[in-house]
């Protein structure tokens, strides 16, 4: 693809957990290649706050509050989109959660938060998404999975099965809209400086060894996972959205931006 190829001007964008970290560096991404992008998040301040961003580049844009496990509020999302730009055209479904716990130790409680939010908020989305898309016969919709969509971690097994789900889910789904003009693809995001792995109650911090800081955990986890030895940022993960946003024929894929984790 050349530059021009890569240009997003006149399309609508939608980015649930848009408002920070991951979400955010998505928008800003998709901002940057010239779309106009809708901020959805669990609250009315992380929305705004992620509007702020994507006008700050000079894009339209509008913050939306909406709990991705309840239907209704899903489709009101959706609709709010359409009502205020016209269509919906790239919808990125990012908001997700994570916590820790062993198998003998996970709470059902645990268990139904990550898969309500991480698997069924996905496939709200993607449902209320695809009844706009379809009479478009235009859309692209990226689904945030995980390396632990494609590893099992300990500790995690919720987790890991809610994004090993996204990553199924979107390949079927793929090809039951691959006729109508529409791609579904998954984005795996590997070690990401974000709420997820920074500060005490992150994983670097909930992994370090004894006697180890979270700042040393943290650059630990990096050396043992990551061939290339270095994180990657959200601005990364906003660099694939932008690809497959403009790539016609890459559909129901599970793509890794991992710095190698994955080989």
């Amino acid at each position: 693809m050349t530059q021009s190829q890569f240009s997003l001007e006149g399309k609508i964008a939608l980015v649930t957990g848009g408002g920070r970290g991951i979400g955010a560096g998505i928008a800003q991404s998709l901002a940057q290649a010239g779309a106009d992008v809708v901020i959805a998040d669990y609250t009315t301040e992380l929305a705004e706050g992620g509007a702020e961003g994507v006008a700050a580049l000079g894009r339209r844009s509008a913050a939306l509050q909406v709990d991705v496990r309840k239907p209704d509020s899903v489709t009101a999302m959706v609709e709010a989109v359409v009502k205020q730009f016209g269509r919906l055209d790239i919808a990125v479904n990012n908001a997700g959660v994570v916590s820790l716990g062993g198998i003998e130790e996970l709470t059902l409680d645990q268990w139904n938060d990550v898969i309500d939010i991480n698997l069924r908020g996905v496939f709200l989305c993607c449902q209320a998404q695809i009844n706009v898309m379809r009479p478009q016969q235009f859309g692209r919709i990226i689904n945030t999975s995980s390396i632990a969509g494609k590893v099992g971690f300990p500790q995690l097994s919720h987790y890991s099965a809610s994004k090993f789900g996204v990553i199924g889910m979107t390949n079927a789904i793929a090809k039951e809209v691959a006729k109508d003009g529409i791609t579904v693809n998954a984005l795996c995001p590997g070690i990401v400086g974000t709420g997820m792995w920074r500060g005490e109650t992150g994983l670097s911090g909930k992994w370090a060894l004894p006697g180890e800081t979270e700042e040393q955990s943290w650059e630990r986890h990096q050396q043992i996972f990551l061939p290339q030895g270095v994180a990657q940022t959200p601005e990364d993960m906003g660099q694939m959205a932008v690809y497959l946003a403009c790539a016609p024929h890459v559909t129901g894929q599970a793509l890794a931006v991992d710095g190698g984790f994955s080989l």
